[in-house]
């Protein structure tokens, strides 16, 4: 073999080894509230560039540990990090999804969509001052349905959620004076006080306890309630309004939210105003390092949420989540992933 023919093979060899070298996973944890849409985006990513992603659905609070451990490219979480948090570790953050977190029941007779709660009646549900099914206060609220007696069994997170952040943070704006926010307050993990509470790991955990538990009630991004085939209930917002969770409720509850007016884009969107918003509304935040020690994983990862936001939106809608808004993207590409070194 000639010099000149070797040198291309040589050439050739170690072009095909850095190209395969580079289709090495990305690695992402955290959020499971935004898992099964991620899933969806990650199959089209792979089908469209060969690139992979390995995520771990393993609630906010362990994506949060993660990144900040550097054990993953990106970290994802439903409860935002402080802006003087993001200064402090030289990261920043931007939401990807809009969801909705919905109560989910397990009552015979009792279809999707058919049960109404307000933020008081949940709060004193879940705070066990509501014990039973038929309690005067879930009668009242909802007249002609039957709802047979049972005692109430609670299902909430065991791990540090997002999810749980933002249900608690809803709680602690819509049960009124001396309610959940005094008695027990918000955050990815709060002292739950009914006396009858179950926890499972992720929502997936929250959504098998509530399928096999006769009785009971948890709480789960909206995803879940429809792959599991679970009774969901209608809740009534800010403005007086039943409503059921929908992408259009969940949009409507966001539409009032500039992203860009809030430092390092961390904010909740619960019992937003409006007659057709979903109250228990939020966002999945995507935190990443400015000054990654991989940077071309970094770069990728820029690149696939790229991709999400331009051609995942039928993907995400199908699921009932609501793509982030084109100005708002703009902000983000723009005023977030620019302060990201990628080279």
């Amino acid at each position: 073999m000639s010099k000149l023919n070797l040198s291309k093979l040589v050439a050739a060899t170690l072009l095909l080894s850095s190209s395969l070298a580079y289709s090495a996973e990305l690695t992402g944890a955290g959020s499971s509230f935004i898992f099964p849409v991620l899933s969806k985006w990650a199959e089209a990513y792979k089908a469209k560039t060969g690139n992979s992603l390995n995520y771990q659905s393993i609630g906010s609070g362990g994506g949060i540990k993660q990144i900040k451990a550097k054990t993953v490219d990106f970290g994802a979480s439903d409860a935002p990090l402080k802006f003087e948090e993001l200064q402090a570790a030289g990261m920043v953050q931007f939401p990807a999804i809009i969801g909705g977190v919905v109560p989910i029941v397990n009552i015979d007779g009792i279809k999707p969509g058919q049960l109404k709660l307000s933020g008081d009646l949940l709060s004193d549900i879940f705070q066990g001052i509501v014990t039973n099914w038929d309690d005067k206060r879930v009668a009242l609220l909802n007249p002609g349905i039957k709802i047979p007696a049972g005692n109430i069994t609670v299902v909430t997170r065991s791990d540090g959620s997002g999810t749980t952040a933002i249900f608690t943070d809803y709680l602690s704006k819509a049960s009124g004076p001396s309610g959940w926010k005094e008695a027990v307050g918000s955050g990815a993990s709060v002292k739950w006080p009914a006396a009858s509470t179950v926890s499972g790991k992720g929502n997936e955990g929250v959504a098998a306890n509530v399928a096999r538990i006769k009785n009971s009630i948890g709480y789960v991004e909206f995803a879940y309630a429809k792959k599991n085939s679970l009774s969901y209930t209608q809740m009534k917002n800010m403005a007086g309004q039943f409503v059921l969770p929908e992408e259009a409720s969940f949009a409507a509850a966001s539409a009032g939210t500039d992203w860009s007016k809030v430092p390092g884009m961390g904010t909740f969107i619960t019992n937003a105003p409006g007659a057709k918003a979903w109250p228990i509304t939020g966002a999945t935040f995507v935190i990443i390092y400015k000054q990654p020690e991989n940077k071309a994983s970094a770069a990728e990862v820029l690149k696939f949420f790229d991709f999400a936001f331009t051609n995942g939106k039928k993907a995400a809608s199908e699921l009932d989540y609501v793509p982030m808004p084109d100005a708002t993207v703009d902000y983000i590409r723009n005023s977030v992933w620019s302060q990201v070194q990628t080279k």
